[in-house]
């Protein structure tokens, strides 16, 4: 049985009709650039996480960006995150000039450790940024700085504890557009006003600038497709808790070797992906390969070790906890459509290329 990591096909003919009747009332409005479509998605949303305010923006990455530059970050002060993310977490402060500090994982969820987040925490410390990795939430510290939470991967998990949270709509992720969308969550009405003048330029009214900002807003066909997509997510969300628990009730009576780890069971866990810790990793991922089973690693190489953070000064061994993970981590199919038959299939191969 063929097993892909992610049907986006399936997704989309599932809502189909949906779908082009969101993207025919834009059409039909002739407003492709700001207008009802993103007031109303943003308002949506906003209810949607309990957050008192949603904006939206052009990308997960360009959320984040979004939030440190609204926060005034700048040359020389300092983000405290995890080594092991996607890029976007540590580079869109980076790009502000920002000097990033990493602290290592915890061992059972793989988010940012808070006790080694606040100890890597300086007088110079702007924000620390815990990431909700693969749809499980992180522990948020209690720091005396902005805290920035990286929820692209955990929409509907109940995130937003600290000062503001950057989500992805990118096509795969929970909620996905056709194309690249984010937003920015908060309790924050002046940040919230703030990013809002920065994604159009600092420009208000037109051609008059108040701030510095950039063009990073989210454009009205993505905001109808994610309004339409919207209504699905408590479904879809329950599909992915289903799929995970089918997996977990599979393993246990499977025959493979105790140190294949399941990931940390959470009940807010939103399964973005299921990671397992898989020994012989790079193996195991040539037998599913193999038997038409897609799976992808998140993430093969910890930031603190990529050339453009060489600057750092950081080695391998610095945080071992990430480090280990990088080379065990295997995230398996688990999206909505997941075809009913693909976990039993996924595991009876996993199962197989152990017992050899």
């Amino acid at each position: 049985m063929k097993v892909p990591l992610f049907d986006m096909c399936a997704e989309i003919a599932a809502i189909r009709p949906e779908l082009d009747a969101a993207i025919a009332r834009v059409l039909d409005s002739g407003v492709l650039i700001g207008g009802p479509e993103i007031l109303a998605f943003e308002r949506e949303l906003a209810a949607a996480t309990g957050a008192g305010h949603a904006v939206g923006t052009s990308s997960g990455t360009d959320a984040l960006h979004a939030i440190f530059l609204a926060l005034g970050l700048t040359r020389g002060d300092e983000v405290v995150t995890t080594p092991l993310t996607f890029f976007a977490t540590a580079g869109s402060a980076a790009r502000l000039g920002a000097r990033i500090v990493f602290a290592d994982v915890s061992d059972e969820s793989l988010t940012l450790d808070p006790r080694a987040a606040l100890a890597a925490c300086s007088d110079r410390t702007r924000a620390v940024v815990p990431v909700h990795l693969f749809g499980h939430p992180a522990a948020v510290p209690v720091a005396p700085c902005a805290i920035v939470e990286d929820a692209a991967q955990s929409l509907g998990a109940g995130v937003l504890r600290g000062r503001a949270a950057a989500i992805s709509f990118f096509p795969t992720k929970n909620l996905g557009a056709l194309g690249d969308a984010g937003a920015v969550i908060t309790n924050d009405a002046v940040l919230a006003e703030r990013i809002a003048l920065l994604r159009t330029h600092g420009a208000r009214p037109k051609y008059h600038h108040l701030l510095i900002g950039g063009n990073f807003r989210l454009d009205p066909l993505q905001a109808a497709v994610l309004r339409a997509k919207l209504r699905h997510l408590t479904a879809w969300t329950a599909a992915r808790r289903g799929h995970a628990e089918h997996y977990r009730a599979l393993f246990a009576a499977a025959h493979v070797p105790p140190e294949l780890r399941l990931p940390a069971p959470d009940p807010a866990h939103v399964y973005h992906q299921f990671v397992v810790r898989a020994p012989r990793r790079d193996a195991l991922r040539a037998h599913l390969a193999a038997a038409g089973i897609g799976t992808e690693i998140y993430y093969p190489e910890p930031l603190h070790l990529q050339p453009c953070f060489a600057e750092l000064g950081y080695r391998a061994g610095a945080f071992p906890i990430a480090e280990r993970a990088c080379r065990e981590v295997l995230a398996l199919p688990i999206h909505p459509a997941l075809a009913p038959g693909a976990p039993a299939a996924v595991v009876e191969q996993i199962a197989a290329f152990y017992s050899h």
